[in-house]
């Protein structure tokens, strides 16, 4: 058993007397924790929580384990932290998957401009993956999609890219100009995982259906070759893609918002962000929520309102 991650678990199920919010706060499911929580139990022999009707209260046991709790993980956190000065400081980044290359190679050049004395690690995992890995220090910062639900993190300013369609150059739509979200019906849609953006993955077929546009079965991936094969459209900012074309949408109905994340804002985590905004401005075509255009619903001609 890994003693001072489940200690980390007692500490925030501590803190918010309640397993629901704790596991929303770690970035996990509720029954795994409450299973971590009863195997650490398990292993002192005592019993932590009193867990009757629906209030948790910390027993006399856990009371007196808390402070030291408390005291060995921050322990650990400065061993780590100690150690990745003595080899030389190390930001570890989470950006998504299927975040443009010139982007993530922007933000490792600027960084490495900016702040000459630390590195930039980043590593390619979805929203949910980055609240988990925050939650538990294993990356320090994440450039996450909203809508996001981890109480336990801090986020920078919001940033929205507008969407338009992929769709494989023998599509008979790749000859149109703007497209109306409607005019894909019947086509079937590539998007990146649900597990992995589960609010982003919701809130886009939401919009979708708002706009007249059922997709005939959902894939779930982060390569074209299902849209290179014309079996299916996906929604992408502004690219040129060999063999596919790329439409904007009529309204911009479709966009992602994104932002940075944290736990603990180091002036590295600061430094990261305010360079993330810049460029991903620059080289991701994403504005200020505030400066996004206004999204309308957009109807084809002879569509009921």
């Amino acid at each position: 058993m890994d003693l001072v991650r489940h200690l980390r678990y007692f500490t925030v199920v501590a803190e918010e007397l309640h397993f629901g919010n704790a596991a929303i706060r770690l970035g996990m499911a509720q029954p795994p924790l409450s299973q971590r929580i009863k195997r650490l139990e398990e292993e002192l022999g005592v019993r932590l929580f009193d867990r009757g009707g629906r209030q948790v209260r910390l027993t006399e046991a856990g009371r007196l384990l808390l402070g030291e709790a408390r005291e060995i993980v921050a322990r650990v956190d400065r061993l780590h932290e100690l150690a990745r000065h003595g080899e030389g400081a190390v930001l570890k980044v989470g950006v998504p998957p299927d975040l443009a290359a010139a982007a993530i190679a922007a933000l490792v050049e600027g960084f490495r401009e900016t702040s000459p004395g630390v590195r930039l690690a980043p590593a390619e995992i979805w929203t949910a993956d980055q609240v988990t890995a925050l939650a538990g220090g294993t990356i320090d910062v994440g450039l996450v999609r909203h809508p996001v639900n981890a109480p336990g993190l801090g986020f920078g300013p919001l940033l929205v890219q507008p969407q338009g369609v992929l769709l494989a150059e023998s599509d008979p739509l790749a000859r149109a100009g703007e497209l109306h979200l409607a005019d894909l019906g019947g086509r079937e849609l590539l998007m990146p995982p649900r597990e992995g953006e589960p609010g982003m993955h919701a809130e886009t077929l939401a919009e979708c259906r708002r706009h007249g546009y059922v997709p005939g079965q959902v894939h779930q991936g982060a390569g074209l070759g299902l849209v290179l094969a014309g079996m299916a459209v996906a929604f992408a900012p502004r690219a040129e893609v060999p063999g596919l074309a790329w439409r904007p949408l009529l309204g911009s109905p479709i966009a992602y918002k994104v932002s940075t994340a944290w736990r603990a804002e180091t002036e590295a985590v600061k430094g990261f962000s305010a360079l993330a905004v810049r460029i991903l401005k620059e080289r991701a075509g994403m504005t200020d929520e505030a400066a996004a255009p206004v999204r309308r619903v957009s109807r084809r001609p002879g569509m009921l309102a």
